[in-house]
């Protein structure tokens, strides 16, 4: 009888299988499947803590019950319930919209000051600028007496229902890395978003619905892309939705050619055993994510349509925010950001590219882009807050108008152009925020005569972003999630972020 399996072929291929297949799985075998798989089920007792920690505890194993989006009890009693963050993308110019400085005007197209010259940099400005004076007049308005440009005849309608901030600072003064840094709390692509820490921490009241959504205008995204909204280490079931305002709202969630909705439930139902087998062998967070986003895109064939029907909205709504049904503009997704958060969804983003007002044209210079940008938004954001007052929803949503950095007060004339602009400037800009907690009516902060600095009430991006989870009943501090050996917060790992206690309610 031969040593070897030659005489017996197929013993032979079905052994040489084996190995091979035994020998794929132990290369395969992470240190994380390793101990899942080990008789202490470390993986399931991991998952099982972190299940119970975000609300789920008593479900089983099988996690046919569990909802990564389910409402989630707050650190402390909220004052809103939502949020609709209006991002003017680009940094609009705060010194010819909000911050009137009688002494630029002064020393308009003068030389530059050297000592706001020594030892700055500035992302295009060469040599010794001239200063700018804002070329628009101001007036004050409100009990306030805030001081508002021309260009915003209908903010001043609203601007007793607003808090101004005008002592906003970041230490970013490019624009993808500013973005980032508001909105996901590091200046680098692979942190969660703002909206993806509120779901996580929070969940979202309306199933059907996603509880963050994104909406774009002005002609391209912003500078930051997708990470913008992106969940980063946090399960994906937090990332933002993005959406459409004119045609289709969400790309591929319709069923393709041939497969009818009863054909959908049923491919669901057996992709869900599937991924509950996978749950229960490796305790993967993301595995739970599978199994809620196919969910939530099948509920979402029928909710979506629905609330981004905009031409069911009466006449004097559509007159009112400036919308059109059918075109994608920024009114139009001011009035879809009320219809979502009046359905329970938790924090919708507006982005608004085309604010980058550099001067190098016509394209982005502060007498032709600049009016055309203005009138793009004030009537909208004006119509936001009025509705949401009317409806009695603007005590319980939060809303947030503002930019990534502010813009120099010297003219920046990039290669000799003769067209007027700002560069960029992270030393002081100007956001406002109504509702959810704000204290309307006020002007909080304060910058130096030329608008290029400070001087009071210094407000950081962490403090914004400590105030934002404040206000929604979260602690920023306590709101974490463990990732590569660190409690990762929005705010970051130090101990930073103060609570801005002069503009709450």
């Amino acid at each position: 009888m031969p040593s070897d399996y030659t005489l017996f072929p197929a013993v032979n291929d079905f052994l040489v299988k084996m190995l091979d297949f035994h020998l794929e799985h132990a290369r395969a075998l992470t240190r994380r499947q390793f101990f899942c798989q080990t008789s202490l089920s470390l993986g399931a007792v991991a998952l099982g803590g972190l299940l119970s920690r975000d609300g789920y505890a008593g479900v089983a194993p099988a996690l046919k019950t569990a909802n990564p989006l389910a409402p989630r009890k707050p650190h402390f009693a909220p004052k809103a319930k939502s949020i609709i963050y209006l991002d003017m993308s680009g940094a609009p110019p705060s010194l010819d919209m909000f911050d009137w400085k009688p002494k630029l005007a002064e020393l308009n197209l003068k030389p530059c000051p050297e000592e706001l010259l020594k030892g700055q940099r500035f992302a295009f400005i060469k040599g010794v600028p001239k200063m700018l004076g804002s070329p628009y007049k101001f007036a004050q308005y409100g009990s306030s007496g805030a001081w508002v440009s021309e260009l915003l005849p209908h903010f001043t309608e609203i601007v007793d229902d607003v808090a101004l901030i005008r002592s906003m600072w970041t230490d970013q003064f490019n624009h993808a890395p500013a973005e980032l840094f508001i909105y996901t709390g590091s200046a680098r692509a692979g942190a969660a978003s703002m909206g993806s820490w509120l779901t996580y921490g929070l969940g979202t009241e309306n199933q059907d619905l996603p509880g963050f959504v994104v909406l774009l205008s002005g002609g391209t995204d912003p500078t930051g892309g997708e990470s913008l909204w992106g969940s980063g280490f946090l399960p994906s079931v937090y990332q933002g939705v993005q959406c459409r305002s004119a045609g289709e709202p969400i790309l591929f969630a319709n069923n393709p050619a041939g497969m009818d909705r009863s054909s959908r439930r049923r491919t669901l139902d057996a992709l869900d055993k599937l991924d509950e087998i996978e749950a229960k062998q490796c305790g993967d967070p993301e595995t739970v994510t599978r199994i809620a986003q196919y969910e939530l895109a099948y509920r979402m064939q029928i909710s979506v349509p629905e609330v981004f029907d905009i031409s069911k909205e009466p006449k004097d709504i559509h007159e009112m925010y400036g919308t059109k049904p059918g075109e994608a503009s920024f009114a139009n997704n001011c009035l879809l950001a009320r219809r979502l958060v009046e359905r329970g969804v938790r924090h919708v983003q507006l982005y608004d590219w085309g604010w980058d007002i550099h001067g190098t044209g016509p394209g982005d210079d502060l007498l032709n882009q600049f009016p055309k940008k203005c009138r793009d938004v004030d009537r909208a954001c004006a119509a936001l807050v009025r509705d949401l007052k009317q409806r009695g929803l603007l005590e319980e949503t939060l809303v947030i108008w503002g930019g990534e950095f502010g813009r120099t007060p010297m003219n920046e004339a990039r290669g000799g152009s003769m067209f007027l602009g700002r560069d960029h400037h992270p030393h002081c800009f100007t956001i406002w925020m109504a509702g959810g907690g704000i204290q309307p009516g006020i002007v909080y902060g304060e910058t130096d005569e030329l608008g290029y600095g400070v001087v009071k009430d210094k407000v950081s991006v962490r403090d914004l972003q400590t105030t934002i989870l404040h206000l929604m009943g979260l602690d920023a501090h306590q709101l974490s999630y463990r990732f590569q050996g660190l409690n990762q917060r929005l705010i970051g790992p130090a101990e930073e972020g103060e609570l801005v206690r002069g503009i709450l309610a």
